[in-house]
């Protein structure tokens, strides 16, 4: 069975089609609109804005044993959060010349965070996602499940109906948290959480709008138009990295946390005097402190597995290839591959549990 049969867009918000519906639906590969679909993607490439990132193969990973990668990209992400902030701090040497209000800069706070998480200058959101994306696949090589597009679930998708995926090769799978999960989906967690957290913090959008805006994305250049896969897992990882960026220094109550939490609530980085500095210069001397480490499974669970949170597909002639190939690896696999997950992801989300699962996922009965 395929992972789905409709290629749903989740309908929370007025302006996006309902579910059931193939609103961006790219036919077939020769036809006019898939065409459209590749200059469009062109014209993205192009653009000012983010490119799209990969996918996975969830399906044939599930062979495979791998081991627990979680401490291994919580130790990478400490190391370069340590580095961020022992960057965004100004030197001793400055300190001298400093007012009392230009200690703790906030705006160098997040740039340096950014440079430190990211180690990359290419200056697109998404292309930096990708970027992380390919260097934990190196750093991750021994612990992850790499796969050719030649013999994955989307091997049988050509160029038009997959000009992306033909591009960019799949990325690999990777354990987190007893979870099979793609590591695409931490260069989303970053990348995109960024984006996410930017259109909150200085447009002023609240959480819902933004995110609204990200399944349009994945609607478009993000998925359908460019990969033919629409990636509800995309969409969750996202969604947490708003709250990681969220969490930097507390700017909003967490929506998956209640009043008393978030009241008691310990953000990562701090402004603290530092007081001998403050004594030898003979004022207030503040500087960013990282108050707690990174632990990626506060973030992680069974939704951000696509074999859980389903995909949904552009193109029938797509699902139809995907499908063959799925029952070739896994005879009789059906998504959901775990109800449970979706049954607790459901309960973690609450409202917003539509912006982030696929109606499979949502339509699971607790048992």
């Amino acid at each position: 069975m395929t992972q789905d049969q409709t290629p749903p867009v989740p309908g929370p918000f007025p302006d996006s089609p309902s579910i059931g519906t193939r609103p961006y639906t790219v036919q077939s590969a020769g036809s006019p609109l898939a065409l459209l679909g590749v200059l469009v993607w062109l014209f993205g490439v192009l653009a000012p804005a983010p490119a799209p990132g990969a996918e996975i193969d969830s399906v044939t990973a599930r062979r495979v044993a791998l081991e627990d990668s979680t401490e291994a990209i919580n130790g990478i992400f400490n190391q370069r959060l340590r580095e961020g902030v022992a960057n965004a701090n100004a030197g001793e040497d400055e300190f001298g010349a400093m007012e009392s209000g230009e200690f703790c800069d906030e705006e160098r706070l997040y740039a340096e965070l950014r440079k430190a998480i990211f180690h990359s200058f290419i200056p697109r959101w998404g292309l930096r996602g990708y970027d992380l994306d390919l260097q934990l696949r190196e750093l991750l090589a021994g612990k992850s499940f790499s796969l050719s597009l030649e013999d994955s679930i989307y091997g049988d998708m050509d160029y038009l109906e997959g000009f992306s995926l033909r591009v960019k090769e799949l990325s690999d799978v990777v354990r987190l948290d007893g979870h099979l999960i793609g590591l695409d989906k931490v260069g989303h967690f970053f990348a995109e959480g960024w984006e996410y957290f930017e259109r909150t913090r200085e447009d002023g959008e609240t959480l819902q709008e933004v995110m609204a805006w990200g399944a349009r994305q994945e609607a478009g250049r993000f998925g359908y138009l460019t990969t033919g896969v629409y990636s509800f897992a995309d969409l969750t990882a996202n969604f947490h990295g708003w709250r990681f960026w969220n969490d930097i220094r507390g700017t909003r109550d967490d929506p998956l946390k209640g009043l008393l939490a978030n009241l008691f609530a310990e953000p990562y980085v701090e402004c603290e005097v530092r007081l001998m500095a403050s004594l030898r210069h003979r004022k207030i001397v503040r500087a960013w402190h990282l108050n707690r480490p990174f632990d990626l499974s506060e973030f992680v669970d069974g939704a951000w597995d696509e074999g859980n949170n389903c995909n949904s597909y552009a193109d029938p002639a797509i699902e139809d290839k995907i499908s063959i190939r799925i029952n070739e690896v896994s005879p009789g696999f059906s998504c959901p591959i775990e109800p449970t997950a979706c049954v607790k992801a459901r309960e973690r989300y609450g409202q917003l549990a539509p912006y982030l699962l696929h109606p499979r996922c949502l339509a699971v009965v607790k048992g």
